[in-house]
């Protein structure tokens, strides 16, 4: 019969504890006011209630934090893991209520016939009637002959006039 030295049953027992305490954490729970359903918060502030983590947040600059189970994470039982942090998490972000943080859906006051909507961030400008005029963050109202003056290109290469 084998016997085991002393040492190599202290390493035995420490990684059958790391992996039961990898299995026996649950996941962290979505923050009070999230809405119903919520499995995951993106980060830029909106949250997912998708069912899985795959794909999700996408277009939301990807997953800050996961709230559902995940799939069966594979765990190595070879190499411990540090302990969890002691302090508490700190409180998740209030969500943002716009989709979209770069446009609103009323136009900036002042535009009219003859005049374009000049983005001042990226140097696009709108034309009347189009989705972005007047909507945009940063911007001004102005003739198109001032706006590519101006070093402002229209937006999709389609001018105005």
């Amino acid at each position: 019969m084998k016997t085991l030295h002393r040492s190599t049953l202290v390493v035995t027992a420490l990684a059958f504890a790391a992996l039961i305490a990898g299995v026996a954490q649950a996941p962290p729970t979505a923050p009070p006011g999230a809405p119903a359903g919520t499995t995951g918060l993106c980060n830029d502030g909106s949250y997912w209630t998708g069912a899985s983590k795959s794909g999700a947040c996408r277009g939301h600059k990807g997953v800050k934090a996961w709230y559902a189970a995940s799939a069966a994470a594979p765990t190595s039982a070879a190499t411990p893991t540090a302990p969890p942090a002691a302090a508490a998490p700190a409180a998740a972000p209030a969500p943002k209520t716009k989709t979209s943080t770069s446009t609103s859906t009323t136009p900036a006051p002042g535009g009219g016939p003859g005049l374009v909507w000049v983005n001042t961030s990226t140097k696009v400008y709108h034309c009347p009637g189009t989705k972005y005029y007047g909507t945009t963050k940063a911007g001004a109202y102005m003739t198109e002959a001032d706006a590519k003056a101006k070093g402002a290109h229209p937006d999709a290469g389609k001018p105005c006039s």
